[in-house]
């Protein structure tokens, strides 16, 4: 078999070294010699045109070469433990027939640099569709919490991947009989009185706010299920005020951009919880949209419930953005600009929500 390593001219340049990768290949170089037993498999384990492993060479600040039925990694002892680390946990998905893309390498060497106990592993999330992947340690802990505990909140910035493997969670749950309905909801705080303007009935009125939900379903579920489960009720979206006065048993329900919640539409949320439910509250307090001086029932919720017995608050942060560097760099920029410099978080807030935002 010939392996992927092809022509210079064929192979793509590699990506430009972070200066810590840089840093690490300036140390005492190690060599580590990685073996696999199926050379079938090796196509994938190294990528088109070895693509993979430029990106781990990119990452790493490592070199790594590919003969026969193993590769080889030179640099620094603890980069190339990583790296077999990495190659290995490749190995073993491909083996399994599944996919491995550009995103989930960096997911695994973001976990084979953590501080997390090995034991513990990538966290996944399997439905009928897809199996979605944990790429952070954050997103792992953040899985495991979805699985045991009955509330859990997902705070932090936008791209962290917070609502996505929520509602991952959630079709995963309604899959294996774990729940029986699906419930949706966000606040339409950007509508107001405006609502009334819109042309169509409610659900079109309210649809635009709720879009990135529907993105989500319908990228982890079938799209004939999701139409029919809309159809029939057992998946429900809907603005947060339709939550009033109702009791939802039996349910997965998520709350998405609760930082636009207040205080008393919080506590309304929470106390809908049902015999059998999970809930699930995403936000991210630097994106407040509610009017001046109206306190965030996402803020307070979490200072108020965090220790509690069945919750768990899992904390993201800008490491764990997993759309693309510059979507990693722009949250980090944002961060440590002056909250006077005239770029609040609502302007970050609206042009996200203007991209139809997925977190």
């Amino acid at each position: 078999m010939t392996t992927a390593r092809g022509s210079a001219a064929a192979r793509p340049s590699k990506p430009e070294r972070s200066p810590e990768a840089h840093r690490e290949g300036t140390r005492t170089k190690h060599r580590i010699v990685v073996p696999f037993d199926d050379n079938r498999l090796l196509a994938h384990l190294l990528g088109e045109y070895d693509s993979h492993l430029a990106l781990i060479e990119s990452r790493l600040g490592i070199e790594a070469h590919a003969h026969g039925n193993v590769v080889t990694l030179t640099g620094p002892q603890p980069a190339c433990e990583i790296g077999r680390e990495v190659l290995n946990a490749i190995y073993d998905r491909v083996r399994k027939g599944e996919s491995v893309s550009a995103g989930d390498i960096d997911g695994l060497i973001r976990h084979a640099r953590s501080d997390a106990p090995r034991s513990d592993g990538t966290a996944q999330i399997r439905t009928r569709r897809r199996i979605v992947t944990a790429r952070t340690p954050t997103q792992s802990h953040y899985i495991r919490a979805l699985d045991q505990h009955d509330l859990v909140f997902g705070v932090g910035p936008a791209g962290t991947g917070k609502t996505y493997l929520a509602v991952a969670q959630a079709a995963s749950y309604l899959e294996r009989g774990l729940v029986e309905r699906i419930v949706l909801s966000r606040p339409a705080v950007e509508a107001g009185e405006r609502l009334g303007f819109l042309p169509g009935d409610m659900r079109e009125k309210v649809d635009p706010y709720l879009r990135p939900l529907y993105d989500a379903l319908y990228d982890v579920l079938p799209p004939e299920k999701v139409e029919r489960d809309l159809e029939s009720g057992i998946i429900e979206i809907a603005p947060l005020a339709f939550m009033r006065g109702r009791t939802l048993a039996h349910a997965f329900v998520i709350l998405d951009e609760a930082q636009n919640t207040t205080s008393m539409q919080m506590k309304m949320f929470l106390t809908r919880h049902g015999e059998g439910s999970r809930m699930v509250v995403t936000g991210d307090p630097t994106q407040i949209d509610l009017p001046p001086g109206q306190k965030s029932g996402l803020d307070e919720a979490v200072g108020l419930l965090d220790g509690v017995e069945g919750i768990e608050v899992v904390r993201f942060s800008a490491a764990d953005v997993v759309r693309s560097e510059l979507v990693a760099r722009i949250v980090a920029a944002y961060d440590g600009a002056p909250s006077s410099s005239g770029l609040g978080s609502g302007v970050a807030s609206t042009l996200a929500r203007g991209q139809g935002r997925t977190e």
